[in-house]
């Protein structure tokens, strides 16, 4: 045991499973809940850039009120969700996780060698549906059109935080934008994907605020 690897934080290995069986069982927890009341709550909860209410609100394509209601519902329902799944196995999250960072990686480079095609028939629903704000765009062709144009543009992504539950997943992407168009796209988007038999088949794309401009100050 001297010679296994800890954290710097001085944790033990008894701490250190403690803690990784505590995050399964949330999991676990978070996956008992209806999709309803699972999306605020891990948006809120374990997404880095969809937090306040407001951009909670946004994301789901319902009002703030209805967030705080929700949100509300959520965590009476998690606590009993705990005390339910407090006995069962649980699937590890952590490797979950990683796997799906390295799924987001995957993605990104397959688009940018144009084999984006691909990835989508291999790990999407053939009838997957693309939302913005609550509104369904289209399908398999806007999904690959839209990548497609961005690409085009210069416009690159870079995986930033990831969430991943078995019928939920959230990439938080940064934007990079090409040195001749700055403001082509916002600086970030989430991928908000839900998953039906292990494929997605539905991506909903939230865009992060675009920074306000500084006005310039008044000549004297």
């Amino acid at each position: 045991m001297e010679s296994v690897p800890l954290p710097s934080d001085g944790a033990t290995p008894e701490q250190i499973l403690q803690s990784h069986a505590l995050r399964d069982w949330i999991w676990e927890a978070v996956e008992a809940l209806s999709p309803t009341l699972r999306l605020p709550l891990v948006l809120r909860y374990f997404s880095t850039g969809i937090t306040s209410y407001q951009q909670i609100a946004e994301a789901c394509s319902v009002p703030v009120s209805t967030v705080r209601s929700r949100l509300s519902q959520a965590r009476g329902a998690f606590a009993q969700a705990l005390t339910a799944t407090a006995a069962t196995a649980h699937e590890d999250a952590t490797r979950r996780t990683q796997a799906s960072w390295q799924e987001a990686h995957e993605t990104l480079a397959a688009a940018e060698r144009g084999e984006f095609g691909k990835v989508v028939k291999d790990r999407f629903s053939s009838g997957v549906a693309l939302l913005t704000g609550g509104r369904r765009l289209g399908g398999v062709d806007l999904l690959l059109a839209g990548m497609d144009g961005d690409l085009s543009a210069g416009v690159r992504q870079r995986p930033l935080h990831v969430v991943a539950g078995r019928s939920l997943v959230v990439w938080e992407m940064e934007l990079i934008n090409p040195p001749d168009d700055p403001d082509h796209c916002p600086p970030g988007v989430a991928w908000i994907m839900s998953l039906d038999g292990g494929r997605f088949d539905r991506v909903s794309l939230h865009h992060a605020s675009r920074p306000e401009a500084t006005p310039a100050p008044a000549a004297v």
